[in-house]
C-alpha cells in the first residue's frame, strides 16, 4: 500500500495526529463480515495456488472463497479457466473432490451428465429433445477472470477486477531477480488461526510486537528489536543516519545471511540478486487481502489468507525453492522452515489473543500508534473498498 499525502513529517515516517481504529465489532460481526466478502474478497484479485498444482492438461482443482466454490482447470493448451462449480441445468456442484483429472477432456456434471468443454460451453444435455427456444450455446458455465503470473494462479469474482498490474504494493517486476515461475514447493505450512482477517494483517504492518513476541527474529533482523520497520520510523533516524549498524538502517546482523535458525544460507543462492537484497535479507510484495511474497537470498516465502469466517482465517504459507536446491545431497530445510514457522506461529498466537478481546462491552475500537502508520493506509483502503460502488 502507498504512503497517503499529508499524513507524515518530511523524512518521518510515522503518523503526526491522534488516530483511532477501527470499531471493534468489525472483527466480529456477522454481517460487516459479510460486506467485507462482497466488497473486497469478491472484487480483488485472490491468490490461489501455484500453478504447478495444475501441472498438465485437463488437471483441475476447486477452490472456496467465502461461500462461493470455485474451479479451476487447465484446457489441452495449457491454459487456465476459472469458473463457478455450478452447473447451468439446476445449480449441481460440478466436482466433488478437491482435485483431478477431466480424463475425457470435458467436464461432466456428475448429476445430469450435462457435458461442457474445458473452456467452459456446454457441449450437450442428457435429454432427449430440447424446447423450442433451448439453445446449448446460452448455457456456458458461469465464468471468473484468472491470471498465471510467474508461477502463481490469481481469480476474480468480479466482471471488472482492478488492473492486475496495481494489485502488489510494489511493481511487478521488482522480484525479477528471483525465479518465480522456476521455483518448486518444497514445504507448506497450513493453519486456521482464531481470527478475523483484518488481525493478521494489521499485525504484519508493524513490529511494536517485534522485541517481545519474536525475540530470534530480532535479533536476527535486529532494527524490529526497536520495535521498528523501517529506518525512518524512528523520529530521531537522522542522528544514525551515517552508521552504518543493522539495527539503524534495517538488515540482517553482521555475519547473517538469510532468514534461518543460524542465519546462514539453507539453499543454493539465487544468482541475480543485488548486494543490496543480499544484505537486506528479505524482500516483501504485497497485495491485499489475499497474499503476500517474501523473496530471501536463497528461497521464497510465500503467505496466502483466506476468511473462513468473522472470527477465522486461515494461513497457509509455501516455501519455495530451486529445484537444484531440493535436489542437492543433504538438502535439509528444516534450518528454513523451523525458524519461519516459529515467526508465522508466534504471530498466529497474538492475532488470536487480540481477537479474544475485542468482545469486552466497554471496547468501542482502539488507537493507531505512529510506528503503526501503514495500519492506518490499511483501514484506509477498507473504507475505500467498502464505499466503491
Amino acid at each position: 500500500m502507498q504512503t497517503i499525502p499529508g499524513t507524515l513529517e518530511a523524512h518521518y515516517n510515522g503518523l503526526k495526529e491522534l488516530t483511532k481504529g477501527l470499531p471493534a465489532d468489525a472483527y466480529f460481526d456477522p454481517r460487516h463480515y459479510e460486506r467485507e466478502l462482497q466488497r473486497i474478497w469478491y472484487r480483488n484479485w485472490i491468490y490461489v495456488g501455484r500453478s504447478s498444482e495444475l501441472d498438465r492438461p485437463r488437471a483441475y482443482r476447486t477452490f472456496e472463497l467465502g461461500d462461493q466454490k470455485l474451479l479451476l482447470v487447465r484446457d489441452d493448451g495449457g491454459e487456465v479457466h476459472g469458473f463457478h462449480n455450478t452447473c447451468r441445468h439446476r445449480g449441481a456442484a460440478l466436482c466433488r473432490d478437491s482435485e483431478g483429472l477431466m480424463r475425457s477432456g470435458a467436464i461432466i456434471c456428475p448429476y445430469h451428465a450435462w457435458t461442457y468443454t474445458l473452456q467452459g460451453d456446454l457441449l450437450r444435455t442428457s435429454s432427449k429433445r430440447h424446447a423450442d427456444g433451448f439453445d446449448v450455446a446460452d448455457y456456458p458455465l458461469y465464468k471468473i477472470h484468472v491470471r498465471e503470473w510467474s508461477g502463481f494462479i490469481f481469480v476474480a469474482l468480479t466482471d471488472k477486477p482492478p488492473p492486475f498490474d496495481k494489485i502488489f504494493d510494489l511493481p511487478l517486476n521488482r522480484l525479477d531477480a528471483w525465479p518465480l515461475e522456476e521455483l518448486m514447493v518444497g514445504h507448506v505450512l497450513l493453519k486456521n488461526i482464531r481470527c478475523n482477517w483484518k488481525i493478521f494483517w494489521e499485525n504484519y504492518n508493524e513490529c511494536l510486537h517485534c522485541p517481545t513476541v519474536h525475540p530470534q527474529l530480532s535479533q536476527l533482523v535486529p532494527i524490529y528489536g526497536r520495535g521498528l520497520l523501517e529506518e525512518r520510523d524512528d523520529p530521531n533516524w537522522n542522528l544514525h543516519v551515517a552508521d552504518p549498524d543493522p539495527k539503524f538502517r534495517g538488515g540482517l546482523r553482521s555475519g547473517a545471511s538469510t532468514w534461518s535458525l543460524d542465519g546462514q544460507l539453507t539453499g543454493i543462492p539465487f544468482a541475480g540478486l543485488s548486494d543490496e537484497d543480499r544484505k537486506l535479507g528479505h524482500l516483501y510484495m504485497t497485495s491485499v487481502p489475499s497474499m503476500f511474497i517474501v523473496g530471501h537470498p536463497d528461497y521464497v516465502r510465500v503467505v496466502r489468507l483466506r476468511p473462513l469466517g468473522p472470527e477465522q482465517t486461515e494461513l497457509r504459507v509455501e516455501y519455495l525453492f530451486s529445484p537444484e536446491t531440493l535436489a542437492g545431497p543433504g538438502f535439509d530445510m528444516r534450518n528454513v522452515v523451523d525458524f519461519t514457522n516459529l515467526v508465522m506461529t508466534e504471530d498466529a498466537q497474538v492475532c488470536e489473543l487480540n481477537q479474544q478481546g475485542l468482545h469486552a462491552a466497554p471496547h468501542a475500537g482502539g488507537v493507531v500508534m505512529p510506528e503503526e502508520y501503514v495500519i492506518r493506509q490499511f483501514h484506509e483502503w477498507i473504507a475505500a473498498e467498502l464505499a466503491r460502488v
